[in-house]
């Protein structure tokens, strides 16, 4: 018996629930008089079962964005009634409320809510227009099974607009999903902005884009034709369509210094800045976040099999997660013929550069660490490494197979084994899988050395197996010392190398490059020196002069050519691969398999 006692008191007290809600729904209001203050009024309605305290929490992050946000910062003016008699309430944590019901059967709770974060996870508003998550807005009651079916009615202008994932949809203001986990990942926009759809094999594809205007004419028809072209790929290499309508959801905000976006099981919400229109790299976005709806919000690690809203998890797979998505984002495009092999390599030999300029890390680690943002550069290398290992495995599979299996196979049978079973993923599925589609070849110590361990990639001995060969080329170049912001007008100067020729010249953070020598520099996003430097090679200490725009006035500076080692890598197809090779790099492109 005593040591049962202990045994309870080690265990600590009983985790708090609240008492049994039914008929659940959620009010949201976003109108001209909100968004004047930025913000939503949100009114939940729900019946109480049972005499114990209602606990109603907010979720502390949203899935996919791997921080700890805590959404209940945002919430103000909090307010239970029942029947118009306010309802005594007090804060059981910090993002718990504790309502006492006092024999109350329906009771009402409305709140404020701040939309002003730019973030994709987060809530954000102007005067005609706001896009937030569920996991910013609905309350889930404490303790009890989210697998509660509850109604959303959005409340706004007559002349805004209201476009989600949610059942009722697109336009429709009623709305139901069957379970919290479903109903809070549905991310939406509301007011102004524009909305088209087509039809894609069957299936209904929307984009939404707001401003209203900001993609629009031929670069809109462009950016559809490329959006259409990106199902297919990815639905042979699942065998499926796990839903009916996909929407994508995107912002175009001038303060936006790039571009990201976060995926949920039917839709996504991106945030560019608007040099990003017409450019590949949102359209490579676009592909990452639809191939998340099959990896990741269905097939996914086990630590995050079910979801938790209340604390972090953390999980060592987000190199698959995350890496292996961003691998088949550039696939993707390939195979849809929106780039060549030659532009998929270049991007492939990029990621190995960017790989090299961060301090070797473990992919397990960097997937676990990304939760604290390590300072280092690592936090988010689960990207770009992530995406070579599935390179790397993707050849390794093909060239013991004989091109027979791919790294396809692997996230197929991955699927219907763990989520089309109700679960997630481990190290005996993942590794077991890779095994299976290699043949029966072991991979434990490939995972020691270059997984969960920091080797460098054996490119050397892997890139041959598919036709594939590194050349490094090497040049003197001039370089200016500066780092800059481009948008459709103008290059600004962010940063300035000391000793370099910028600044030994005189130019200041802030300035707007003009001219370089004779070379005008436009606002075009690219590379912009270009010119610059065909004119300039081979001319180490000559003069030119520099043309600025500082604080509205033109200013001309004296500069002196600067000559910099510029070493090259570049992946590229070897003309002299032998026919296995080169039926594998084949199937790496077009996703066949086979002789």
């Amino acid at each position: 018996m005593l040591l049962s006692i202990a045994l309870m008191a080690l265990a600590g007290p009983p985790a708090p629930v609240s008492a049994p809600l039914s008929q659940i729904q959620y009010d949201l209001s976003f109108t001209r008089e909100t968004a004047a203050r930025q913000q939503l009024h949100v009114t939940m309605q729900f019946t109480v079962g049972g005499t114990g305290d209602v606990l109603l929490s907010l979720p502390a992050w949203t899935p996919g964005a791997y921080e700890v946000s805590n959404f209940s910062r945002w919430v103000s003016g909090f307010a239970p009634s029942a029947g118009g008699t306010a309802l005594s309430w007090d804060k059981l944590d910090y993002d718990t409320w504790r309502i006492r019901p006092a024999g109350a059967r329906q009771v009402s709770v409305s709140f404020d809510y701040q939309a002003d974060s730019l973030d994709n996870a987060m809530a954000w508003s102007q005067e005609d227009f706001a896009f937030f998550n569920g996991t910013n807005l609905l309350f889930y009651p404490e303790g009890r099974s989210l697998e509660f079916p509850a109604t959303v009615r959005v409340h706004t202008e007559s002349d805004w607009q209201v476009v989600t994932g949610m059942h009722g949809g697109p336009a429709s203001t009623d709305l139901s999903e069957r379970n919290y986990h479903d109903l809070v990942d549905m991310p939406f926009f509301v007011g102004h902005f524009d909305l088209d759809s087509t039809t894609v094999d069957g299936l209904t594809v929307r984009l939404a884009t707001y401003p209203a205007g900001v993609l629009s004419g031929p670069t809109r028809e462009r950016f559809w034709v490329q959006y259409r072209n990106l199902f297919a790929p990815q639905i042979a290499v699942f065998g499926e369509t796990p839903f009916t309508a996909y929407t994508t959801l995107m912002v175009f905000a001038p303060a936006y210094p790039g571009g990201s976006a976060l995926e949920h099981q039917s839709s996504h919400l991106g945030i560019y800045t608007p040099a990003g229109i017409g450019q590949e790299w949102v359209t490579s976005i676009t592909a990452h976040e639809i191939f998340h709806a099959f990896n990741v919000k269905r097939l996914r690690p086990a630590e995050m099999v079910p979801y938790r809203y209340d604390v972090a998890q953390p999980t060592p797979w987000l190199w698959v997660s995350e890496g292996i998505t961003d691998y088949y984002a550039d696939l993707t495009l390939v195979r849809a013929e929106l780039i060549d092999s030659a532009q998929f390599l270049g991007v492939t030999a990029g990621k190995m550069e960017e790989v090299s300029q961060v301090p070797p890390t473990a992919l397990e680690d960097a997937s676990l660490s990304t939760w604290i943002h390590p300072a280092d550069g690592s936090g988010t290398l689960y990207y770009p490494k992530g995406s070579l290992a599935g390179f790397m495995l993707d050849i390794l599979i093909r060239d013991a197979s004989d091109n027979r299996q791919s790294l396809d196979q692997v996230m197929r049978q991955l699927y219907q084994t763990t989520y089309r079973k109700g679960r997630g993923f481990g190290s005996a599925e993942w590794w077991g899988a890779v095994s299976q589609a290699a043949g029966g070849q072991k991979f434990e110590g490939l995972n020691a050395r270059y997984i969960d361990g920091r080797d460098p990639f054996p490119w050397d001995s892997v890139l041959p197996l598919a036709g594939l060969r590194m050349v490094t080329d090497s040049a003197w170049l001039p370089r200016l010392g500066i780092n800059t912001q481009q948008d459709s007008l103008e290059t600004r100067v962010t940063g300035l190398t000391p000793g370099g020729a910028a600044d030994a010249a005189g130019v200041q953070v802030g300035d707007v490059i003009l001219t370089l020598g004779d070379v005008m520099i436009s606002g075009v996003p690219g590379d912009a020196f270009e010119g610059f430097r065909a004119k300039y090679t081979g001319q180490d200490g000559a003069d030119f002069p520099i043309r600025v725009r500082r604080s509205g006035t033109e200013v001309t500076l004296n500069g002196k050519i600067q000559l910099r080692l510029n070493v090259n890598r570049r992946l590229e197809a070897d003309p002299g691969a032998g026919p296995k090779a080169a039926r594998l790099r084949h199937g790496l492109f077009s996703g066949a398999t086979g002789g």
